[in-house]
């Protein structure tokens, strides 16, 4: 089983990976697309919107993934509802593991698969929201 579970746990992450990677290439797109809209529709405060997209638009990938690891639970049958599989996928996804869901034997090694990935996505996140930041405000002066 322990093979079985480095492979399906591989190729969980690619598949989260490859969804992270689409999001985050699409969102920018948007971005730089309707930026010069935004700005007129918005005037000085065009700047929240076009960072409150961004990171709805990343919330809303980490949720899909989310949801993926969850189907996968429920599939193998390693949780047997989808609120156990929904709850569990969240706190392993997030690191936060409060321990009062967990996977039997069988598949308790994929779990630690998921907090890595949702903690290398989370990290990606907070790199992409702060580019777009600073994109945002390049060139603006700092002094008050």
């Amino acid at each position: 089983m322990f093979l079985s579970e480095l492979v399906i746990g591989t190729i969980m992450i690619c598949a989260t990976v490859v969804i992270h990677a689409v999001a985050l290439d699409r969102l920018i797109t948007v971005i730089e697309k309707w930026k010069n809209h935004i700005r007129l529709a918005f005037k000085r405060y065009w700047k929240i919107p076009v960072l409150v997209f961004a990171v709805l638009g990343t919330f809303l990938a980490h949720v899909v993934q989310i949801w993926m690891w969850a189907v996968f639970y429920l599939k193998v049958g390693a949780l047997p509802e989808l609120e156990d599989a929904l709850y569990f996928s969240t706190s392993t996804f997030t690191t936060v593991g409060y321990g009062d869901v967990v996977l039997g034997e069988k598949w308790r090694l994929i779990s630690s698969f998921q907090a890595a990935n949702g903690f290398m996505l989370f990290g990606w996140s907070t790199a992409f929201i702060f580019e777009i930041m600073s994109r945002l405000y390049e060139g603006e002066s700092r002094a008050s």
